[in-house]
Order: structure tokens, then C-alpha cells, then sequence
């Protein structure tokens, strides 16, 4: 009756024209929703999939929807693709309803730079903390900006590590106190804070760079506008951008969130002074780069391979539907020559093949290992946890790996260093072979990995002698090392006649 009565009244009043009508079914205000581009539970979360994972307070979340909004808003959600390293955004793949990549600390830049040019199309985003970006990643950062690859970095600046445990960052201000600077940040010490915004519109390259801050409704909505901004420079194809964004860390400040906001008015800005340092846009046409695709014959010219070179014309076997390979032994045992080897022989016979070394501290002395996975199909990784075919030329690789072998695999060890074989190994097959002294008949006792490839070749039934040695004349363009090969090859090959 009310409603009525109010509707009657002003239909019978001489209202100007400018008033505001009572809402209606035709003219309610739309109700505000998730964005189509943030789930609206949060499967992929493990427990509370109603809320996120930050601190009460945090700016994160804010962020995290003014992202989602602009995205859904532009309509790129099926072409967006999200770069998240470690920090307290690495669960952003938890909210967003878009392809989200994980990568180390610090190389969100690096894996965003081949999103950016492997899919010409994609609208590539890091999101990144100053824990992140301007320390262990500064490097990653500036490189990409100055190359202005199509990608833009959110970089959020709370001043301090946050998932850590609130330790000191590159841009923690001079005094805070943190977990690790417990009387505050000194600069004669720890130097002033970095100003990551003001260096980055330092290059030519980036089209736009400005720092925004989430604590107040008129700061939120002037981020709000710059987020969508340099989305919409994506979505041109307009080149780098870097939007910083000042946030709060209530946890780790010790502050509760309203004072936390607080405090990026009455110290972040401060040194961190909000505004646009860069913005070209206008003046910027968009950047193509074009992903170029060479043909396997442009690729075999470009590396040197002889045109006239054939595939081994041998029969194609494996004794596993995936063999995973792997050599060990001393540093200078030619361990990682085995593995060249072995993928070299593959390749020639059209298997698919991946090789990976470990070395480093391991190169002279310790275990250092290869890897080389095989099979008749696409390889999903080049890692090997269980090898099925082990060679172990030293009494610590044998102790190392050798437990990993299943029961259906193959152990080859060099009986030359290894007297006593651990009890603890599954394998079906382990085979002594007398590596070191049949390479040093042969001529060299450096040719103990190919006396242990001859026993491999044979055990297995992978490769004959003669398919092996076009491998070896590969290797060995000294006509007196392919000959002392040659006989270490057929040493190991003969050792497993029995």
C-alpha cells in the first residue's frame, strides 16, 4: 500500500525532469557478481573453497577481482594465460577460471616471454611480489621489459617477504622492522628501498608503467582503471606493460588492516609516489613478431647435418614400451658420452628420445648420472626415477641407483671398481663386465662407457655392431680413437656372449 501510495504521489506531482524514478523490473540496478573469469567455488582448492587462501586484510584478493572483472569485461578470458612464481600468489591457478602456469622464483618474466611468443594470440600476465620481482627475479624483469615483449607484469609491492615469514625485501623502507632487520632497515646497511616503477620507465621499450595502490575506495578504483588499461594494451598487441601496485601485509606489518591501510597514505607513498611514470600507448602500433615454424630440413642445415645422412635401416626393437636408461659413474668416466651415445643410435633408428645430464660438483669425483628415456611414442618427461637399464662404473653409482631398478630391469656394473654387489637390488639381470680392463686392451682405458654400450647393445638386443659403430665414426673423427672404439665396442659386446 505504501509503494502505492508513493507511486501515485509522484505521478501526480509536477516533479522536474531530472528526478531519479523508484526502481522498477526494467531499470534495477544489475547485482554484482564474481566475474565469469573467477570460479565461483573453488574446486581446486583443497578446503574453504568459499574464501581465498590470503590474510584477512590482504590486498591480494581485491587485486585477485579487479583482475578477474577487467578480463571477463574485455572478453579475453579464452585467450588469457597466467604466470604465477613463488609467493603468496603461487595458488592464483585456486580463483581463476583461465590457463595458470606455475614457475621458479623470480622467472615468471622468462616463462611469460615464451607464452608470449610461442602463442602470438595469448594475453599474458605475471603477477608478481617485490620478494619476487625485485630481488631473486630482478634480472628476468628488466630483460623483458626492455626486449617489450606483449605481456604485463602486476607487480604487487607490500614492502615485505609475505609467505616467508615477513622478511626483510628490497623494498622494505628504511626503519621497518622485519624478521631478519629486527632493529630496522638501515641503509648504510641494506641500502634504500628500490623503486622498481621508476627504473622500468627508465627503458625504451615498455609502453606503460605506473603504480597504483589498493587501501582506499578512490585509490582502488584508480588501480581498477589502470588494470584495465593495460589489459586493453594487451589485448592491442601493444607491448610491455608494469602495473605496481602498493598493498598491505597486515600479518607481517603487525597492524591491523585498517591501520595497515593507513599506512600506505601516511609512509609507502612517500617513497613510492602513485601516478604514471610512462604511457605511450597511443603513440605505439602493435607488435607482431610472428612465430616462425622451420621445416625439419631447415633445422638439420642450420646444426650440420649431411643431407645425404640415412636413418640405421636395422629392425626397430625395445625390450621395454619405454626404456629409461641411465649411466653413472666418477666425473671423466665418459658418462655423459654414454648417453650421447645411446640417444645418437636411437635417434638414427627414428625413436623418440630425450638425454639429460646431471653434473656440476658431480664432474670430478661423486655420482654424476645421465638420463636417456626411449620409446616408440611421445616422451613425457626426460627424468628417470626407476631406470629398467642401469650402468653403474663406480661402486657409489651402484649403491645409489641400483636399488631403483624394478624387477624387470637390467644392471650392467664394472666389475674393475666393483668387488661386492648390495644386497638390496631387484633387478632380474645383473652383469659383471670388466669395463676398464677390456677398454684398456682395447687401448685406452677411458673407453670403458663404450665397452659397457657393446654389453648394453647385446643384453638387449637394441643395436647391432655394425649400427653402433656408424654412431661411433660420429663421435670419433680420429681415425686411431674410432679404432680403439671400435675394439672396446666389440670387447663389451663379446663379454656377454655367455
Amino acid at each position: 500500500m505504501m509503494l502505492n501510495n508513493l507511486l501515485t504521489l509522484f505521478s501526480n506531482s509536477s516533479l522536474p525532469t531530472t528526478y531519479c524514478p523508484l526502481p522498477t523490473p526494467t531499470n534495477m540496478p544489475k547485482i554484482l557478481e564474481k566475474p565469469a573469469c573467477i570460479y565461483g567455488t573453488f574446486k581446486r582448492k583443497p578446503a574453504q573453497q568459499q574464501t581465498t587462501h590470503y590474510c584477512p586484510g590482504c590486498g591480494h584478493g581485491v587485486m585477485t577481482k579487479l583482475i578477474g572483472e577487467a578480463i571477463s569485461d574485455l572478453e579475453i578470458q579464452d585467450r588469457v594465460m597466467l604466470v604465477g612464481p613463488v609467493g603468496c600468489a603461487v595458488f592464483i591457478y585456486y580463483y581463476y577460471q583461465a590457463s595458470c602456469i606455475g614457475c621458479a622464483h623470480g622467472r615468471a618474466p622468462a616463462v611469460a616471454t615464451g607464452i608470449s611468443r610461442g602463442f602470438e594470440d595469448a594475453i599474458t600476465i605475471c603477477y608478481q611480489g617485490d620478494g619476487d620481482l625485485a630481488a631473486i627475479g630482478t634480472n628476468n624483469t628488466l630483460h623483458a621489459a626492455n626486449r617489450g615483449e606483449n605481456l604485463i607484469v602486476f607487480y604487487v609491492n607490500n614492502t615485505i617477504y609475505g609467505m616467508t615469514g615477513g622478511q626483510l625485501s628490497p623494498t622494505s623502507l628504511i626503519g621497518q622492522k622485519t624478521t631478519t632487520s629486527p632493529y630496522g632497515r638501515d641503509e648504510v646497511n641494506d641500502g634504500q628501498p628500490i623503486r622498481m616503477s621508476e627504473i622500468i620507465a627508465t627503458l625504451d621499450a615498455p609502453a606503460l608503467v605506473a603504480r597504483a595502490a589498493i587501501n582506499t575506495p578512490k585509490n582502488v578504483m584508480n588501480a581498477r582503471r589502470l588494470i584495465r588499461k593495460g589489459l586493453q594494451a594487451q589485448k592491442d598487441r601493444k607491448g610491455y606493460c608494469f602495473i605496481e601496485l602498493l598493498t598491505t601485509c597486515p600479518t607481517n606489518w603487525r597492524l591491523s588492516p585498517v591501520d595497515a591501510c593507513k599506512r600506505i597514505d601516511e609512509e609507502l607513498v612517500n617513497h613510492f609516489p602513485l601516478g604514471v611514470f610512462k604511457d605511450e600507448l597511443d603513440d605505439r602500433e602493435p607488435i607482431i613478431r610472428g612465430l616462425r615454424q622451420p621445416s625439419f630440413d631447415e633445422i638439420a642445415a642450420a646444426v650440420g647435418l649431411d643431407d645425404q645422412a640415412k636413418p640405421l635401416n636395422g629392425k626397430r626393437q625395445l625390450p621395454y614400451p619405454i626404456v629409461q636408461f641411465k649411466s653413472a659413474g666418477f666425473g671423466g668416466q665418459g658418462i655423459l658420452s654414454l648417453g650421447h651415445f645411446l640417444a645418437d643410435a636411437c635417434m638414427k633408428k627414428d625413436f623418440e628420445v630425450t638425454w639429460m645430464p646431471s653434473y656440476g660438483p658431480e664432474m670430478r669425483g661423486g655420482v654424476a648420472n645421465c638420463s636417456v628415456v626411449v620409446s616408440e611414442n611421445p616422451i613425457g618427461t626426460p627424468a628417470v626415477d626407476e631406470p629398467n637399464i642401469l650402468i653403474a662404473l663406480n661402486k657409489p653409482s651402484l649403491t645409489k641407483f641400483g636399488p631403483q631398478v624394478p624387477r624387470d630391469g637390467i644392471i650392467i656394473y664394472n666389475s674393475s671398481l666393483i668387488s661386492e654387489v648390495p644386497s638390496n637390488l631387484r633387478a632380474r639381470t645383473i652383469r659383471a663386465v670388466d669395463a676398464m680392463g677390456l677398454a684398456q686392451e682395447a687401448g685406452n682405458a677411458k673407453a670403458s662407457n663404450t665397452v659397457s654400450l657393446g654389453a648394453m647393445a647385446r643384453l638387449t638386443d637394441m643395436f647391432t655392431l655394425a649400427e653402433l659403430s656408424e654412431v661411433l665414426r660420429d663421435h670419433f673423427p680420429n681415425e686411431d680413437l674410432y679404432q680403439v672404439n671400435l675394439r672396446a665396442l666389440q670387447a663389451g659386446w663379446d663379454a656377454m656372449a655367455e
